[in-house]
């Protein structure tokens, strides 16, 4: 009795969502959104530098303490740093691989000239490389201490800012980072609503508005850090 051929199984949902442009586009979306409700966090700690180091260190200790007792101590910390490591590596390989199918589905160039994009989108690539870079520094800067200036003082994280944003390439590095989000939040937040079907007629015009005020109050909330350590304000 001849055996019977097994039939190709099909594909799962999950390998079918990444395989294709669409699935690429809202992974792109929710790991972009998942970020950006960081960063608005990371923003609002980040300004209690402005009410002293005695603030500042008590929110330090409180993220390594958040979630107890029900979690031990660093574990809520360790699940945000592990989504957020999830988050990215999702939205850079989406990124990556629909600029690449991208380039293969139009490998000749354009007979006419497409209309000019924004800054904000024609610096999207190099903008996601400029942050990729600028995490890996801040990590070794102000986590683990490797690259820091100063003397990295474990659990005193306010003259640790100091340390860093005392020097002119810290400012310099920290300061272009934050540009580059500003720019990469403002046409993200937008394509993402796009993606997701927020976006309509009616909607377009707060979602704009929306967009640009995201880019604009999270650049100056991260780059006023940097500059009051520079002038005095903080020390």
């Amino acid at each position: 009795m001849a055996l019977a051929t097994r039939t190709d199984r099909r594909p799962s949902m999950t390998r079918t969502l990444w395989d294709s442009t669409v699935g690429k586009k809202t992974i792109m979306a929710v790991s972009g959104l998942i970020m950006l409700g960081y960063l608005v966090a990371h923003m609002v700690g980040n300004l209690k530098i402005f009410f002293g180091p005695g603030e500042y260190n008590r929110y330090g200790h409180w993220l390594r303490t958040m979630g107890e007792p029900v979690l031990h101590y660093s574990w809520g910390l360790w699940i945000v740093r592990v989504v957020l490591v999830a988050a990215v590596v999702l939205h850079g390989v989406s990124a990556y691989q629909l600029s690449r199918r991208d380039i293969r589905a139009r490998p000749a160039k354009y007979v006419h000239k497409r209309p000019r994009a924004s800054y904000a989108t024609r610096t999207m690539r190099w903008g996601g490389v400029i942050l990729a870079l600028f995490i890996l520094w801040h990590l070794l800067d102000l986590t683990t201490g490797t690259v820091h200036s100063g003397g990295f003082q474990e659990g005193h994280p306010y003259q640790n800012v100091v340390d860093t944003f005392s020097t002119w390439y810290g400012n310099v590095i920290y300061i272009v980072a934050m540009l580059a989000m500003g720019l990469h939040v403002q046409h993200g937040f937008w394509s993402a609503a796009q993606t997701l079907g927020v976006g309509n007629a009616t909607r377009d015009r707060v979602l704009k508005t929306l967009a640009n005020l995201l880019a604009v109050v999270l650049t100056a909330g991260f780059v006023s850090v940097p500059v009051a350590v520079m002038t005095g304000l903080v020390s």
